[in-house]
């Protein structure tokens, strides 16, 4: 702490710190992926999804890369997350999924020129609210089988009749599939027939396929197409990995090997003591864990990346640390770095071991995780 010349304490002095968990960001890698979506949706536009802070790779640098890239629009859940772009002058058009939520928010879209998905009555009745010649920019949503947000599939045309009617400007119409992830699903078929059967004769463009409807799903692809997943590198199906699908993941996550233990046989490790070395083992202790979002839940033999070796997860994740079985790698040190996900360990992979996908680690990552943007 610094002092004054009698002594007495001022304020503390900047530290160094040193960086425990860091996430670094590929923005070529979400350049390259864009490119492979283009090349799966052929002439269809690509409204790339930017939701969650880019599904937690970091909302405005990935946004920029994407608009330098190409990208015909973003697709963002809520009002704040478009601010956020907005003031940071990213210039595509701004598609917001779930609407306005007041008359407040339907003002700030036709301020900030937002394309607006309407899913219900009384967003129809928020943007009927606009002061005179303030002409809303419209997606219209139907509800085809997912049951979540949208009009039955029968209102299509009295909303297009709406829209005319209100001078609103029409960008066109989307659902969402449940079940696209899923090869052979009925659902999805179901699904496409009514969207397809609300729509004919009426006119705009359509919207329909997410990221694995996108690969697996060329009837769904339509006139504009909606990533998201892959955008960032990961497979969204179960039984496929990223780099089979011409993908490169855009984050590598990595933490600081801070301590190396010796354990013998028989002894426990970790919380609970649910892991017993059955061999002397050399354990490395990782200066991760569930505060930085890595999930408690990964059960022991989950790998780690080490250099080029991997290294298995032994006893629970706790809240800052993790423990690996470091034995077969003798020259490990304290000061190492050891990947958690990303080039060389998929993601997927890891999410599969704690159960959940993907996309729930890239937007569980917190705070405390320092980000480093590569370009």
């Amino acid at each position: 702490m610094a002092t004054t010349a009698a002594g007495r304490p001022t304020a503390f002095a900047s530290p160094h710190y040193e960086m425990r968990v860091i996430a670094s960001v590929d923005l070529r890698a979400i350049r390259h992926n864009l490119l492979q979506v283009r090349r799966y949706a052929g002439d269809a536009r690509v409204m790339a999804a930017v939701k969650a802070d880019a599904y937690g790779h970091g909302a405005v640098p990935v946004a920029r890369a994407l608009a330098q890239a190409g990208a015909d629009a973003l697709a963002v859940a809520c009002l704040e997350e478009a601010v956020v772009l907005r003031r940071a002058d990213v210039g595509l058009p701004i598609v917001l999924l779930e609407g306005v939520l007041s008359a407040d928010e339907a003002a700030a879209a036709a301020r900030l020129a937002l394309q607006v998905v309407v899913h219900a009555p009384w967003q129809l009745e928020l943007l009927a609210g606009l002061p005179a010649g303030v002409a809303p920019a419209v997606w219209f949503k139907l509800d085809t089988g997912m049951h979540r947000l949208g009009f039955a599939p029968q209102q299509a045309g009295p909303l297009h009749a709406q829209a005319v009617a209100r001078g609103w400007s029409l960008c066109g119409w989307m659902t969402h599939l449940a079940c696209a992830d899923e090869p052979g699903h009925p659902l999805t078929g179901q699904q496409l027939q009514r969207f397809a059967g609300a729509l004919a004769g009426l006119p705009g463009a359509r919207s329909i396929a997410n990221s694995a409807a996108l690969i697996d799903h060329p009837e769904a692809r339509a006139d504009w197409v909606r990533p998201g997943l892959v955008l960032y590198g990961a497979s969204p199906f179960a039984d496929r990995d990223a780099a089979g699908l011409g993908l490169r993941p855009a984050m590598n996550l990595d933490a600081r090997l801070i301590a190396i233990q010796q354990v013998d046989a028989g002894e426990t490790i970790g919380y609970g003591a649910v892991y017993a070395a059955e061999r002397p083992l050399r354990v490395g202790i990782i200066a991760a864990g569930y505060a930085d979002g890595v999930h408690r839940v990964l059960p022991s033999g989950t790998p780690l990346l080490l250099g080029q070796r991997r290294v298995p997860l032994v006893g629970r994740v706790s809240m800052d640390m993790l423990a690996v079985d470091l034995t077969a790698v003798a020259a490990a040190r304290i000061g190492d770095t050891v990947r958690l996900w990303g080039e060389g360990l998929p993601a997927e992979q890891i999410a599969r071991r704690a159960g959940t996908l993907a996309y729930e680690l890239f937007c569980g990552l917190t705070r405390r995780v320092h980000f480093r943007y590569h370009d």
